[in-house]
């Protein structure tokens, strides 16, 4: 009878040959690596209104307007900005800088009138530059981030694929700053992880259901939006991005996902705290707050991140072999994703130590949830409420 290290052994480098040849591959980034591709030009531009939501980001509003305003969009193009209730200066600097840059013409600042209920803040902000758009009738709606410093040729290849490929919807992952040792350890691992869940390749494949975006670089036809019933159809969804890929895809849209270097998130999380709580945001949420699936998710995360490792140094040989075989795939496949952050090779083995990062903020995620602290973001709670007594929370609350 095969002993439990065996049977183990077994699971892990079956997993690791599934999601190595198997999982459309997503660890191959060169194939939608938006910076290697070619666009071509058009012959007429559509116009194009951006979106961003802004909530107290006076670090980082001033160089994110100077590079959409920078954009060499051949195109009609104007840009709203949609302060939410911010607590500093994020809608002063906005209109200084659009001013400086002499495009004070093509740039609107809103005030986001107070949240309704029923509605995630970023989104409700996102719906009111819709509504502010309507006079200028775009054929495209850009929405980006506030911490997201866009290449100036962003737009315009961005549009070029939509056009050229009759997309509806278009989204590239930005490089995330990787710069820190916690940073290095797990920014790359998040591309990886996501990429694993959202397959590129299945995400443009219309007979699959799969469906990524990247929220802080989304290209949507208007055609699209008005299609799938408009932003409030999708309201309550606390991982807006992917929501409104799948209803796009769902509505009969044809949708397409990238990355790209040459844009950059400006936002830093220099330790492992705010990593931490950056995973904890929406981990839960991804699980649909269901504690079977969460189980089921930290038992999936050690038997394909680190038994693999553990059976390594197993006495047995058959049993070590497997799981060195499995640790190698697992290292071969995330090693481009640490190429392309341009880090040592030395990163990749482990990916183990990241995938335990990982587990440990979902599981805290789920926990913030049940306490009523879900969907944290810029000081709200987005998530829906966990019906928890009082003095559970209070009790609770001392330890997370």
């Amino acid at each position: 009878m095969p002993s439990l290290a065996l049977i183990l052994a077994s699971l892990s480098l079956l997993i690791w040959v599934v999601l190595t040849f198997f999982r459309g591959a997503f660890w191959q980034l060169s194939a939608f690596d938006d910076d290697i591709a070619r666009h071509d030009s058009l012959q007429t531009w559509p116009r194009v209104v951006a979106v961003v939501p802004a909530r107290n980001e006076a670090d980082y509003i001033a160089p994110i307007v100077e590079s959409l305003v920078a954009q060499d969009y051949p195109g009609e193009f104007q840009l709203i900005i949609v302060d939410d209730h911010s607590e500093d200066a994020t809608a002063a600097l906005a209109q200084r800088t659009a001013q400086t840059g002499g495009a004070a013409d093509r740039v609107r600042i809103l005030q986001a009138a107070p949240l309704p209920s029923g509605w995630t803040g970023k989104l409700w902000a996102v719906q009111l530059g819709i509504d502010r758009a309507a006079s200028f009738s775009p054929d495209y709606f850009w929405f980006t981030d506030a911490d997201i410093l866009q290449a100036p040729e962003s737009l315009r290849r961005l549009v070029a694929r939509a056009e050229s490929q009759r997309l509806d919807l278009a989204s590239l992952m930005v490089l995330l700053q990787a710069k820190t040792f916690p940073e290095r350890l797990l920014m790359p691992a998040f591309l990886y992880f996501f990429l694993k869940l959202y397959p590129p390749k299945w995400t443009a494949d219309p007979k699959s259901s799969t469906a990524g975006a990247a929220g802080g670089c989304v290209l949507l036809r208007k055609e699209a939006l008005e299609r799938l019933g408009g932003i409030s159809s999708i309201r309550k969804e606390v991982i807006d991005d992917c929501a409104l890929s799948r209803a796009v895809k769902r509505s009969g849209g044809k949708i397409w996902m990238g990355l790209t270097r040459k844009s950059v998130s400006l936002r830093e999380c220099a330790t492992f705290g705010e990593i931490r709580d950056l995973i904890a945001r929406t981990a839960f949420t991804q699980l649909k707050y269901s504690a079977l699936a969460l189980l089921g998710v930290i038992a999936a995360m050690l038997l394909t991140y680190l038994v693999p490792v553990a059976l390594t140094f197993h006495p047995q040989p058959i049993v070590w072999r497997m799981g060195l075989a499995a640790w190698a795939l697992m290292t071969l496949t995330y090693l481009p994703t640490v190429r392309y952050y341009r880090l040592s090779p030395l990163w990749a083995p482990v990916l183990p130590v990241a995938a335990a990062f990982y587990s440990y903020s979902t599981f805290l995620s789920a926990v913030r949830y049940w306490l009523g602290r879900g969907g944290q973001w810029k000081g709200r709670s987005q998530a829906p409420a966990k019906q928890s007594s009082e003095a559970q929370i209070a009790e609770h609350q001392k330890y997370w």
